[in-house]
């Protein structure tokens, strides 16, 4: 009977201490996320990355193409690759080359795979059609070129929703939105006094929220022109922040402390006041660039100058941002582009995929969640956004709002062949009023010759000639 006893107690507490380890780990099927490189062959080799010394990503992907700024001379280059063509890059490859400054960011549009957008030192924006197959000589035209800044542009955002909405901030301060598809910009905001670090549309493009040299964290409305909300010194350090929106609508952010450690933030919008969640990383120097992932809510950090990509899952329990785990490596990254979710491989439980810059080359880092099945996992794939666009220009511009339209990934995503980008210039000649031709702009065959006896009669006849000469007419008076 002792001995029953005995073991009935043992059970009871191996039970107690099971439902203490359950409640103690956390509950997450992204508990075990671990980043892996691809093999060597893999890479895309001999890549000369920019050594311009902007804190862009230097680097864009699409489930076509891979684009990174590259070392141009007389200029500004970047490189487009198809994904499928790794390996040694030819150093004679057509590059895109139509900014006369050096290019500080890329973008690739959401709703067309093969338009990109860049910006640069030059002032301007342009808008590219990249075709399906290798260029046979570089790319010089662009669809549009965007001016209207006077100052170099280094920020360049497409909007998530809305059909050739493009967001362009400058180090004039200032904020331009434009309609791609004629041109011409909708609106300008001049809130910010000092230079903006970076901009992030929340999930329907309702909103977006920058971050200044002047450590504020601002959410603006555009089409209100006004900023809604801001909140002074979210990290108290000095150095550059960074902010992203996430789904549910709150704000994470990336900065320094008093001391120069790095910590992340995570806020309300409508709440300011107090964060919901505060956490000092380390005292590394490179400012952390946040990539965010709407359908996993995870957000990954790569910092330039690092050789770690950490990565977090944002939560409504606390402690709201959850560590999961670090991809490290030997060599530290030069930019990072993120792949956007339609382009990852299910049905090797991708989940994510970055492409990390090194100084001579890119390596794809596929981000995994270990199954043993072999069958589409419903879990890890919601739906995601898709190619088209949930709304027109016009309408956005109304005041209408529209979530992304959603794709399944249980086939995988097959990108469509290339769409071309109309733009539909308004013409200048049916606005522009008659102009006077003043007599320096008359073409001199023109002039009548009996002007030109008139000029002759009231002046010298060397002044006279230099006269004739200037219209074109001076044979008629030495013949």
């Amino acid at each position: 009977m002792c001995y029953l006893g005995y073991f009935i107690n043992i059970q009871y507490v191996s039970l107690f201490f099971t439902a203490m380890s359950r409640s103690i780990v956390r509950q997450s099927k992204f508990r075990h996320v671990f980043g892996q490189a691809v093999k060597a062959d893999q890479n895309y080799d001999d890549i000369r990355v920019s050594k311009v010394t902007w804190d862009s990503s230097f680097c864009a992907v699409n489930p076509k193409f891979l684009a990174v700024i590259v070392e141009s001379s007389g200029g500004g280059a970047f490189l487009v690759l198809p994904l499928s063509k790794v390996g040694r890059v030819d150093k004679n490859y057509p590059l895109v080359i139509g900014h006369s400054g050096p290019v500080l960011d890329i973008d690739w549009c959401p709703h067309n795979d093969n338009i990109l957008a860049s910006c640069s030192e030059d002032t301007t924006a342009m808008v590219w059609q990249i075709p399906d197959h290798t260029p046979s000589r570089p790319i010089s035209e662009p669809i549009v070129v965007l001016e209207g800044h006077s100052k170099r542009v280094g920020i360049i955002k497409w909007h998530p929703t809305a059909r050739n909405i493009l967001l362009t901030a400058g180090s004039d301060n200032l904020i331009i939105i434009w309609n791609v598809g004629t041109g011409e910009p909708l609106m300008t905001m001049d809130d910010h006094p000092d230079l903006i670090y970076n901009i992030s549309w929340n999930y329907n493009g309702s909103l977006f929220c920058t971050t200044c040299k002047d450590r504020r964290l601002r959410v603006c409305d555009p089409r209100k022109n006004e900023v809604v909300a801001e909140r002074l010194c979210p990290h108290e350090g000095i150095r550059p922040m960074r902010a992203i929106f996430t789904k549910e609508g709150n704000i994470f952010t990336t900065g320094f402390t008093k001391m120069s450690q790095r910590e992340l933030g995570l806020w309300d919008p409508t709440n300011f006041e107090e964060p919901i969640a505060l956490l000092e990383l380390d005292t590394s120097n490179g400012v952390l660039l946040p990539f965010y992932d709407p359908d996993t809510n995870i957000v990954y950090l790569s910092g330039k100058g690092d050789s770690s990509i950490r990565y977090f899952e944002i939560t409504e329990e606390p402690p709201y941002v959850h560590y999961i785990s670090t991809f490290s490596s030997k060599e530290p990254q030069r930019g990072m582009g993120f792949m956007p979710k339609r382009g990852v491989d299910v049905s090797k439980c991708e989940i994510a995929r970055l492409y990390k810059l090194h100084e001579r080359k890119c390596e794809p880092i596929m981000m995994t969640v270990p199954r043993k099945s072999d069958l589409f996992q419903d879990d890890l794939y919601p739906d995601t956004a898709g190619p088209e666009p949930a709304l027109e220009p016009e309408e956005w511009m109304h005041g209408r709002d529209a979530d992304p339209i959603l794709v399944s990934m249980r086939d995988g995503y097959v990108p469509p062949k290339s769409r071309e980008l109309k733009v539909a210039k308004k013409n200048v000649l049916d606005t522009r009023p008659a102009t006077r031709r003043s007599m320096s702009a008359v073409d001199g065959s023109s002039l009548p010759v009996r002007h030109c006896f008139e000029l002759y009669d009231g002046c010298s006849k060397n002044s006279t000639l230099q006269l004739l000469a200037r219209y074109g007419r001076a044979h008629v008076l030495c013949s």
